[in-house]
């Protein structure tokens, strides 16, 4: 298999990281990770935090910044991101009021659109990181594609998260083969279990929505590779499709720390030859 750098979604040990994110960040390092992904930055400047990446020898390779935290400021965003010398922001999660198929979801489409260009004009992409809720019909395709289409691919590129496609019933795998050449990173998420029949959803697990039913136990989020992904199926449509980088993300670790679950999840990706 043809080698890939592998970044953490530093959001997956969230508070770690609050605590002590120059420790985390060696952590990772030792454990073979070449770089992160960023959620916010723990209170620190950005200048602090190139710091302690340019220390321990990682990479900023891109960001989740909120849709709200664009919309408001989106050369501060952009500014922050040079100086920590992040290649690539994404769109974490759109709202009930601005994702598919509800009323704010075109002014969405059109602050990417803004946005993208931006970020290109600053030599920089946009992502946007896709959860379940975007696999709704919307003239005939899912929620997502209609967004692939509304905004064009110099403008606007895929990070599509494993665990969610999988989740919405799609192959993950075909998934990604089907965004080929717009695809230049990749979240690897894994989990068991499935909807549940009552309505209730995993996002109430992670205090996402408190109003959300707390009885979700058939869902939990894995290690990559200790769920029910195919994980060769998985990383080799990546590497097919343009893939620059896999991201390791687990919103919630259950039975072990976040930072031993990460362990767990490079080294299956060292098991399957991709580091």
């Amino acid at each position: 298999m043809e080698k890939r750098p592998v970044a953490y979604q530093v959001y997956s040990a969230r508070e770690d990281a609050a605590k002590d994110l120059d420790s985390v960040l060696g952590s990772l390092k030792a454990m073979g990770y070449d770089g992160v992904e960023f959620a916010g930055f723990y209170g620190y400047t950005a200048k602090q935090v190139k710091e302690m990446l340019d220390k321990h020898g990682l990479v900023a390779i891109s960001s989740h910044v909120p849709f709200v935290q664009i919309e408001a400021d989106m050369f501060g965003v952009i500014a922050d991101h040079q100086i920590i010398g992040c290649k690539h922001i994404a769109v974490p999660y759109l709202d009930d009021q601005t994702r598919p198929g509800a009323p704010g979801f075109a002014h969405a489409i059109a602050v990417m659109h803004k946005f993208g260009r931006l970020l290109k004009d600053a030599g920089m992409t946009l992502l946007y990181h896709n959860h379940d809720f975007e696999f709704v019909k919307m003239c005939g395709i899912y929620g997502l594609d209609f967004l692939y289409q509304a905004v064009p691919a110099d403008v606007l590129k895929t990070e599509l998260d494993v665990c969610w496609v999988k989740y919405a019933g799609e192959d993950p795998a075909a998934y990604i083969r089907k965004y080929a050449g717009r695809c230049p990173v990749v979240h690897l998420k894994d989990f068991v279990g499935r909807k549940s029949e009552d309505g209730s959803n995993p996002y109430a697990l992670i205090g996402l929505d408190e109003n959300e039913k707390k009885d979700t136990q058939a869902f939990e989020f894995r290690p990559f590779g200790y769920g029910c992904q195919d994980v060769e199926a998985v990383v080799t449509a990546g590497i097919e499709s343009g893939a620059e980088w896999f991201v390791v993300e687990q919103d919630l670790s259950i039975g072990r720390t976040p930072l031993e679950a990460a362990e767990m999840s490079i080294g299956t990706l060292k098991k399957i030859g991709l580091k």
